[in-house]
């Protein structure tokens, strides 16, 4: 009987283990190369849509950061890939998207072909309106978005805006959002994002100013409150050709979790030349070209704390692998983050 007495008061004594917010981003390849598209591909059972919706399913986030789905007006397609997800054993029935900058018209000839209304003449990259935008779902209701897309890079202090640029560029080729997501230990603060490739361009590093200047966006719009730096930055801050020193500055006000994948892919071509850690690689590129990068990020605030984190990226033959690589290059990152740490930040 003392010893059964004894059991019962250490586990009466030991602390209960903490309640985690999974908070995850992840380019789910749901981008199509015409308006509607998206739409017609989910209403039919795509094999790539219903690999998306299984990956997110099999890492349960409470909520995600979508960087790569088609937008459009009425919120249709995001809608019905909602319902695909329900179906998949993971509802998740809150969601925020808006107009993005990328394929919207600009009526100037920005890439310099002689012509307007391409792609490279719209504020962000897009064959048309809404093409690759962003989209949030989650199973926790949202707060009020600030939506930070029409800001543009002249503004923003300190910025590398090529002289040549036209003064009413915006600053985001995609979407700057600060999402509110209200938990019982008050809003986290999801600070949204998706750059352009800091490649692409010519000797004026028109891509590689903007994309660090989409993340020095962010040095200027951090919220008192508790936050995650959510997205895709398109930068691996060790491997990656672009200017890393905003993705770095932020860490002065974040802190990387490093998750890392199960599995990586043999080291070889490009691969095998990287300085980073391949376990930290969330997308997958031509082992000829860049080789696997770092690109996708989930960066809590300081003082918040992290019971764990992870990239969806399963070796071949284990459970989901196939579906992962059925669905996108891009790999699914999530980081739990324990509620009472953030009621502590809010000061609640």
């Amino acid at each position: 009987m003392g010893r059964f007495v004894w059991m019962i008061c250490l586990l009466l004594a030991a602390p209960a283990a903490a309640e985690g917010l999974r908070v995850a981003t992840y380019d789910p390849g749901l981008t199509r190369k015409g308006p509607g598209l998206l739409l017609r591909d989910i209403r039919r059972d795509d094999p790539q849509v219903l690999a998306a919706a299984q990956v997110i399913a099999a890492a349960a986030p409470d909520v995600i950061l979508l960087t790569g789905i088609d937008w459009d007006h009425d919120g249709l397609a995001l809608a019905a890939f909602a319902q695909v997800l329900g179906q998949a054993g993971h509802p998740m029935p809150h969601s925020f998207a808006a107009r993005p900058n990328s394929g919207m018209p600009t009526g100037l000839d920005l890439d310099g072909d002689g012509r307007t209304g391409g792609a490279g003449d719209a504020q962000g990259f897009g064959q048309f309106t809404g093409q690759n935008a962003m989209a949030v779902l989650s199973r926790l209701p949202l707060g009020q978005v600030t939506d930070h897309t029409a800001a543009l890079w002249r503004d923003l202090p300190g910025n590398l805006m090529p002289p040549a640029a036209p003064d009413d560029q915006r600053l985001s080729s995609t979407a700057h959002w600060d999402v509110p997501v209200l938990t019982d230990a008050g809003p986290l603060h999801l600070l949204a994002w998706s750059a352009t490739p800091p490649v692409f361009d010519g000797p004026e590093d028109l891509n590689g100013r903007r994309n660090h200047d989409e993340a020095a966006f962010w040095l200027h719009h951090l919220p008192r409150a508790p936050f995650v730096l959510l997205g895709n930055p398109n930068l691996d801050i060790v491997d990656g050709e672009g200017r890393a020193q905003a993705m770095t500055a932020l860490l002065d006000h974040a802190q990387d979790p490093q998750p890392k994948g199960t599995f990586q892919p043999e080291q070889t071509g490009a691969n095998a030349g990287q300085g980073g850690d391949p376990a930290l690689d969330t997308a997958v590129y031509d082992p000829a070209g860049p080789g696997n990068l770092r690109v996708d990020y989930a960066w809590p605030a300081r003082g918040l704390r992290i019971i764990d984190s992870g990239v969806v990226w399963p070796a071949p033959g284990e459970s989901l692998a196939a579906t992962v690589e059925a669905a996108s290059n891009h790999r699914l990152v999530w980081v739990d983050i324990d509620l009472d740490s953030m009621a502590a930040q809010a000061g609640r």
